[in-house]
């Protein structure tokens, strides 16, 4: 196999698992609301600068990562909290638009208190690279596809054989009757914010020594994440990380054999292609309506 196509692989994975991790959160807060958090993506700008701004101060790798994801949390949390009392009150619409509000306000109040540059967090296991195939793997790229599998693991267990999980799915499939049953709802959309918010500063932060991290990275992976989670079909885990990786292995091809000014075209290209075949997504289902 070649060893640039290697490479490229390697490259393309790494940036989908981001993509997917982030787009597993839109699902999530997706099938317990109706409605999309467009502020997702600060989940990865937060774990990713928490981390290395706690590092750069002293703090010891693991209790940084802890904290940042902690930090994400109370910040999820309290959108949670926004999130549910405007979409009782108002609509979809409005909803959309305080979620897209609340990142404005993330990204300034980063960008006042740890400013504009561009921040790194070390590498895990070194940089010093391995020879896979012919082609030049930093260690950091395994750590970022063995974690998102690990981390996908978890969730496919909790979603099947916890019995939070389960009613987290028979909430989502139809509330009303959940509700009737003796589930929280109202638990199961913070238990959702609560996931987005932690895959997303997984994703942040385990990247953050291959792609860096800034205060408003989560702007662009955000929206490639959200136009993931609809090509793989809206609602749907397994297609949500499935769009991710489309996503993150055609920019990667895309910038390795054409050029890189391309690379951020690939997304929205895919989406535009797929709504002419298959405007329901790769693994979604058309609604069904009673008449």
């Amino acid at each position: 196999m070649d060893a640039a196509f290697i490479q490229f692989l390697f490259a393309g994975l790494t940036e989908g698992a981001r993509y997917a991790l982030v787009a597993l959160g839109f699902m999530l807060v997706y099938n317990a609301s109706g409605a999309l958090n467009f502020s997702q993506g600060e989940s990865v700008m937060l774990g990713g600068m928490t981390t290395a701004v706690l590092m750069q101060a002293g703090i010891p790798l693991l209790p940084a990562m802890a904290a940042a994801i902690a930090v994400t949390l109370a910040v999820a949390l309290l959108l949670q909290k926004l999130f549910s009392r405007t979409l009782e009150r108002s609509g979809l619409l409005e909803v959309i638009i305080m979620t897209v509000a609340f990142g404005m306000v993330v990204r300034g109040v980063v960008h006042v208190f740890w400013g504009t540059q561009t921040r790194s967090v070390p590498a895990f296991s070194g940089n010093d690279p391995l020879m896979i195939g012919g082609a030049t793997i930093l260690p950091q790229v395994l750590w970022v596809i063995g974690i998102t599998v690990v981390v996908l693991l978890i969730l496919g267990w909790f979603f099947r054989y916890s019995r939070a999980g389960r009613g987290f799915v028979a909430a989502s499939l139809d509330p009303e009757t959940a509700q009737l049953m003796g589930i929280n709802v109202r638990g199961v959309l913070m238990l959702a914010f609560a996931f987005a918010a932690a895959l997303g500063a997984v994703g942040g932060i385990v990247t953050a020594p291959i792609t860096y991290t800034y205060y408003d990275v989560g702007v662009m992976v955000g929206l490639k994440a959200v136009i993931a989670a609809i090509i793989g079909g809206m609602g749907s885990p397994l297609g949500a990380v499935l769009g991710g990786l489309l996503i993150g292995l055609g920019e990667s091809m895309t910038a390795g054999y054409l050029s890189s000014a391309y690379k951020d075209a690939v997304p929205f290209l895919m989406i535009t292609l797929l709504f002419l075949v298959k405007p329901n997504g790769l693994l979604g289902k058309a609604p069904i309506e009673r008449v």
